[in-house]
């Protein structure tokens, strides 16, 4: 599982001015970061596949059965391809204040990274599982992400409440390594899919806040731009994973 600093440039308070709902600038900038988040998952699945099916790629990070092609374990690249996104997180995200060029970078480098592993994804699951799983994300994505936006319930409170509970399912997730409880495995996806769902619609509105106070700022926009859809991208692909885990078949 893979998530960043929760957030953006600045802290901002998440309350939502009606009067910019429709501020066409507002709108263009959210529709730059969908954009954004939409070509970084187009990336990712272009490298999930190759990584998952072109053997000589797949041999490098994987290790399979000969007969099967079932996945069985990482090679040394696939290990460190795997943690690469938090090393990038660690090297990068844990500023208080990022360049539009290093914000830049970071995205960009977690993007390919997760693609990269989520090859393993593509050799766990079916193809009609993984298809399922990512179609029914997009979905929840769109409508929760469009609740964020133009809701003016103020959702910070509630964050705070999904993001301490990342914290806990983490925890939770690491006993589990251990235990290998499947009762407590299905609560973890079941818990998973309600906190990432709770976070996009969260996190569209913080970004939204972010713009109506910082939009004459050029360059804390611009990281703004690229740190948000890292944020919204990061929920869809935790989503689309715990889902995945919780409704999929594996081969």
């Amino acid at each position: 599982m893979d998530n960043t600093d929760r957030s953006l440039t600045h802290p901002v308070s998440a309350g939502v001015d009606t009067a910019t709902a429709v501020d066409p600038k507002l709108r263009a900038f959210m529709i730059g970061v969908y954009n954004k988040v939409a070509l970084g998952l187009l990336v990712s699945a272009g490298l999930a596949y190759l990584t998952s099916s072109v053997p000589a790629v797949r041999d490098l990070l994987f290790k399979t059965t000969p007969d099967t092609g079932r996945f069985i374990g990482l090679t040394g690249l696939g290990a460190a391809t795997v943690l690469s996104p938090l090393i990038a997180m660690i090297g990068f995200g844990m500023k208080a204040q990022l360049s539009a060029a290093r914000a830049r970078v970071l995205y960009w480098s977690i993007v390919t990274t997760i693609g990269a592993s989520l090859g393993v994804t593509v050799l766990v699951y079916t193809t009609t599982s993984v298809a399922t799983a990512f179609a029914a994300s997009a979905a929840g994505f769109g409508a929760l992400s469009l609740w964020g936006y133009c809701t003016e319930r103020n959702l910070s409170a509630v964050g705070s409440f999904w993001v301490t509970g990342l914290v806990g399912l983490l925890m939770v997730i690491g006993l589990n390594i251990f235990l290998q409880s499947p009762i407590i495995g299905f609560a973890v996806n079941a818990v998973g899919v309600t906190i990432f769902a709770g976070l996009i619609a969260h996190d569209t509105q913080r970004l939204k806040s972010f713009y109506q106070v910082s939009q004459h700022d050029t360059g804390a926009m611009s990281a703004a731009a690229d740190l948000g859809a890292l944020s919204l991208y990061l929920d869809f692909i935790n989503l689309f994973q715990f889902l995945l885990a919780l409704i999929g078949g594996r081969r």
